[in-house]
Parts: C-alpha cells; sequence; structure tokens
C-alpha cells in the first residue's frame, strides 16, 4: 500500500524558511520522479516543483524559482522540499505526489499546512 507522509509545516514570519519532508513506503521509492503541489485557500492546486528518481533533474515554478529546493534521500525514501524567504503567498497546503504508468495511478499525501504571516 503506498503511503506519503508528509510532515514539517508551520507558521513562519515573510522571510523566513522551512524544510518540508515526504516519508514515502509501499512502493521502490528510487524508481518514481517526485513532486511537490500546493494548494491556497480558493485557489487551485498547482505544482511548486518535480524531482527526477535519480535526483538529477528538478524543475520548478516560476514563483519559488531561486528560492525552494527540491532534493531526496533515496536511501531514506524520503522527499524534501527546502523553502527559503517565504513570503505570504507561499501560504498555503503543500502535498507531496506521485505516479506510475501501465496502470496509471496517483498518488497523494495528506497534505502539510504553512502558514506565512507577519
Amino acid at each position: 500500500q503506498v503511503q506519503l507522509v508528509e510532515s514539517g509545516g508551520g507558521l513562519v514570519q515573510p522571510g523566513g524558511s522551512l524544510r518540508l519532508s515526504c516519508a514515502a513506503s509501499g512502493f521502490t521509492f528510487s524508481m518514481l520522479a517526485m513532486r511537490w503541489y500546493r494548494q491556497a485557500p480558493g485557489k487551485e492546486r498547482e505544482m511548486v516543483a518535480q524531482i527526477s528518481h535519480s535526483g538529477g533533474d528538478r524543475n520548478y515554478a516560476d514563483s519559488v524559482k531561486g528560492r525552494f529546493i527540491i532534493s531526496r534521500d533515496n536511501a531514506k525514501n524520503t522527499l524534501y522540499l527546502q523553502m527559503n524567504s517565504l513570503k505570504p503567498d507561499d501560504t498555503a497546503v503543500y502535498y507531496c505526489y506521485t505516479w506510475q504508468t501501465s496502470p496509471d495511478r496517483d498518488y497523494w499525501g495528506q497534505g502539510t499546512h504553512v502558514t506565512v504571516s507577519a
């Protein structure tokens, strides 16, 4: 059974930093690409960052480029999102996500809340 469990969210002041973690189980973590998504109140869910199965390729949404870093530790089956220079607009629920093909399946974590406020 695939499980993705996020942690590390919380309240932080503008300009601060947080590191999110996503503990994965139930599948061969090192074989699948991973993504972080977020959903702000009243807005659609958006992709924040993606990392390839090996960690060699990373992509970011323009809104977080240069501030957020996605990484993974395949030995620990864990995905990370280092968030720096946080802004109030980064306030959202952050989700860990992966997918597989043949058969097509999507897997989501339960989300972790990030609030950026003075």
